[in-house]
């Protein structure tokens, strides 16, 4: 690896980069304003970090990192799906609160 120094000056600058993504995706976990702008912030934390993994195993020759990139990616995949359906319950039982209080209001019209 070391015959190539464009591949490492560029590894580097990757791992800077990547780095910098996930602070500024933390920031946008921690701010939201909506759940669901939470869920993209912890999705795009864990892309990024499988890329960290992934860079890693390319720097250093090792691919043991390269299993734990992927567990970690499939653990992200399932985490986002339960989210998005934890999101999408509660966006249902918000609909019909709605809906039965409307209906409510109608019933005591004269």
């Amino acid at each position: 690896m070391r015959d190539w120094p464009v591949l490492e000056v560029s590894i580097q600058i990757s791992f800077v980069l990547v780095m910098a993504a996930v602070v500024l995706a933390f920031l946008r976990l921690l701010k939201g304003p909506s759940l669901p702008d939470r869920v993209v912030a912890l999705d795009t934390m864990t892309v990024l970090i499988v890329t960290f993994c992934g860079l890693y195993a390319l720097d250093t020759g090792s691919t043991a990192f390269l299993d734990v990139a992927v567990v970690l990616a499939l653990i992200g995949f399932l985490a986002t799906v339960a989210l998005a359906r934890f999101i999408e319950r509660r966006v249902r039982r918000a609909d019909a609160a709605d809906l039965k209080s409307a209906a409510e209001i109608q019933e005591d019209a004269p």
